[in-house]
């Protein structure tokens, strides 16, 4: 581990940006609340089962397009075959301000039209291995958004899983987006940090995460 950033915003590479305490505590209660409701369904938050016959150790719903490895469908045909809720408007809002306030651009972030959002959910053995947000046909943006408890959010480079790479502390409320020379970047999260959470932003225990991003498809 390389060590943790302080709690300011940095670029940790080109075109990748932390934001520290970018939500609200009332924004934060009131994802949480929508991502509840599209745990429910119409398409129920799973652990996602791998081609290889693994299971992701964290539990995912989506909404927009479905994500399958390694795919996007409308319906989700590995899970129950309906059609996943919609992407709503002001998810769309939300993802445009994060890219200004990361990169101070509004013409990139009206520009910005994310349709899909994976949402993951860590308990406290959770993790996620290093990997790249790949199977867009869109190079935009990802929008990355924590919400409970801390993690060691590790941040590496487009060539490969190894080093050199730089292990970011997200906490509650942090926004972290990469897009630009970093869109591709590989990164994971080796360990969330248990009990590191406020109740006050809704959840008594885990770590949620949200990704905004455009698919490129119609």
């Amino acid at each position: 581990m390389t060590g943790l950033f302080p709690r300011e915003r940095a670029q940790i590479a080109p075109g990748a940006v932390h934001v520290p305490g970018w939500l609200s505590a009332a924004e934060q209660r009131e994802l949480v609340a929508a991502c509840r409701e599209w745990a429910r369904g119409p398409v129920p938050i799973r652990h996602t089962r791998l081609p290889n016959g693994g299971v992701m150790s964290v539990r995912t719903v989506c909404v927009g397009w479905h994500w399958q490895p390694y795919r996007y469908t409308r319906t989700a045909d590995d899970v129950n075959g309906a059609r996943v809720a919609e992407f709503p408007e002001w998810l769309v809002e939300l993802g445009r301000r994060a890219l200004v306030d990361a990169y101070g651009d509004e013409a990139a972030a009206r520009a910005y039209a994310p349709d899909t959002a994976l949402v993951n959910f860590y308990d406290g053995d959770a993790k996620m291995g290093m990997h790249q947000d790949k199977d867009e046909r869109s190079g935009a943006p990802v929008v990355s958004l924590s919400i409970g408890d801390s993690c060691v959010f590790r941040f590496g480079n487009t060539e490969g899983r190894g080093r050199p790479y730089t292990d970011v502390e997200l906490m509650s409320g942090d926004l972290f987006v990469f897009g630009g020379p970093s869109r591709f970047a590989y990164h994971g999260v080796p360990k969330v940090l248990a009990g590191t959470g406020d109740p006050a932003n809704g959840m008594t225990g885990g770590r949620l995460n949200l990704t905004l991003r455009e698919t490129g498809l119609r």
